[in-house]
């Protein structure tokens, strides 16, 4: 006979997948109010379209004179690198701790924008692990798209690897990929100046349903170059997780992850010049019956470079 301490730990090891990629990120949303967003992953003819959840943006102090309004006006062509490393560490009880972290991985971007639609060419990709590198390499040719708002929030992305990729490249690929989706910035209404603050609140949706804020305080203004101070609180809706496939639920005791970064943008350009954004915390989920722990240490990095 299978003990209750049994059940609870398997459950928790079933867990322990969904929560640790659940730690990397996945969408973003407008300026001033809520946008609609199809929540369902759909094929499409160009590639697969992946949900991404509404942002409501608030200005929360205007800054310093002279003040102008941040507008988006995208122009020419922009080539990018986009770096990511996520760090998932955990341990039920007393077990050994156990290692999901994914490898750093960079993605050479060249975004070509069309109004308000930007499309995305995926270069050579390269990664911290070699095996993951050498499954890359036929992803090359790789595209993907953005649509924004004219206040520059994702609504839409689009994913289309190439027909070579394989599993394990068109999966990191989409990690990151969704994690910069949700690491954007959109821009409030109104007038604006060095020292403005505003605050962009939305989900994130994974194996946990999230409830993100987003504090944007603009450091400086140069013309159309802007220098952006991040902070990032998330906070689960719920204090319980339920599992899939019927699988019962879990008692989240306890859930921290907050980050900061510098981002440097270009009103006239889809994408981040330059920046780096660290989002980390601990986080403690139990059995119902309070017996069996997991804890878990989980910390994200993404980070722009001009290529």
């Amino acid at each position: 006979m299978i003990s209750t301490s049994e059940t609870s730990t398997r459950r928790l090891r079933g867990l322990a997948a969904l929560v640790a990629a659940a730690a990397v990120l996945t969408a973003c949303g407008s300026s001033g109010g809520d946008t609609s967003a199809d929540t369902s992953t759909s094929a499409t003819t160009s590639g697969v379209s992946l949900p991404v959840t509404p942002v409501t943006v608030t200005l929360v102090d205007p800054g310093a004179e002279p003040r102008s309004s941040l507008v988006p006006a995208y122009s020419g062509e922009q080539s990018v690198s986009l770096t990511t490393r996520t760090t998932v560490t955990q341990q039920i009880d007393d077990q050994a701790v156990q290692d999901f972290s994914t490898p750093a991985l960079t993605l050479p971007l060249t975004a070509t924008p069309d109004g308000n639609e930007v499309s995305l060419a995926i270069g050579a990709a390269t990664s911290a692990d070699q095996r993951l590198t050498d499954a890359l390499t036929p992803a090359e040719g790789s595209s993907a798209g953005l649509t924004l708002t004219d206040a520059g929030a994702v609504t839409a992305l689009t994913i289309a690897p190439a027909d070579a990729a394989q599993d394990s490249a068109r999966a990191a690929i989409e990690q990151a990929l969704n994690q910069a989706v949700y690491r954007s910035i959109s821009f409030p209404d109104g007038d604006v100046g060095v020292g403005a603050v505003w605050t962009a609140s939305q989900q994130v949706i994974s194996g946990v349903t999230l409830n993100q804020v987003t504090t944007a305080t603009l450091r400086a203004r140069e013309g159309n170059r802007l220098t952006v101070d991040l902070r990032i609180d998330q906070t689960p809706e719920s204090t319980t997780l339920e599992l899939p496939d019927d699988a019962g639920s879990l008692a989240i005791d306890s859930y921290t992850m907050t980050g900061s970064g510098t981002v440097e943008l270009d009103l006239t350009k889809p994408l981040p010049v330059a920046g780096e954004v660290t989002v980390g915390g601990t986080q403690q989920y139990s059995d119902p019956e309070g017996t069996t722990l997991l804890r878990q240490d989980i910390s994200d990095s993404l980070g722009w470079i001009t290529a």
